[in-house]
């Protein structure tokens, strides 16, 4: 384990785990809680007031924070020839199709995301349960198949992320770096937080955001006030 600083070790102190904080409190908390040397992910964790094992009250969504994930994002762009050079301009890290593909069968996926076009997607079918269980199948509804192959790019390449309840009602996502300033971090929280309200299921009863709560890799979670994350 890394050596924790006497400034870290004063701020571990004052950690108070049962206080619910306000939104820049809490991120200012995470970072001063956080002491490890590499730069690790900010998450937030949001439980909701839905049962996803039923159809309509399934959390899913896409959002573009406005400060980016500050991870590297290795795309694929399978598609056809016409395709390619706008992909490539866009930034695609590997551009292609049936060489890609070929190479997908014999198990590489050394990327973070996949995207294609409805044309192709009878191709990609075959490769649901290599792709599938990691995460990379392409899906509309994230906006990975898409005949604007380098608007799709572009975009996941500037902090577009995916993210969905899990089975126990969970949004887990990274909303950026221990490096970015609070107000990035709170800019990227509220972003994210506006985008679950805005898709609250109408079968949803009750309350619907029961807890927010912010870390990093190496830190405890710190409770966030909900009312705090709306502008």
């Amino acid at each position: 384990m890394a050596k924790i600083s006497k400034k870290r070790k004063e701020a571990f102190a004052k950690f108070d785990k049962s206080k619910v904080y306000n939104l820049p409190e809490a991120v200012q908390t995470v970072k001063d809680l956080t002491y490890t040397k590499f730069d690790a992910s900010f998450d937030i964790d949001v439980r909701l007031g839905v049962d996803p094992r039923k159809a309509n009250q399934m959390v899913r969504g896409i959002v573009t924070l406005p400060h980016g994930t500050g991870k590297v994002v290795r795309v694929l762009a399978l598609c056809t020839p016409d395709k390619e050079e706008e992909a490539k301009a866009a930034g695609a890290d590997y551009v292609g199709l049936d060489e890609y593909v070929d190479k997908i069968k014999q198990g590489w996926t050394d990327v973070d995301v996949i995207i294609t076009m409805p044309s192709v997607m009878p191709k990609i079918g075959a490769l649901g349960r290599i792709l599938g269980p990691r995460g990379l199948m392409p899906n509309p509804k994230s906006g990975t198949v898409t005949m604007e192959v380098g608007k799709a790019v572009s975009e996941v390449k500037g902090g577009k992320i995916d993210f969905k309840v899990d089975k126990y009602g969970i949004i887990h996502s990274s909303v950026g770096k221990n490096r970015f300033t609070v107000d990035q971090l709170v800019d990227n929280v509220r972003e994210m937080m506006g985008t679950i309200i805005k898709l609250k299921p109408t079968s949803a009863k009750g309350t619907y955001i029961k807890s927010i709560y912010l870390s990093t890799t190496m830190s405890p979670g710190v409770q966030v006030d909900p009312k705090s994350v709306t502008l």
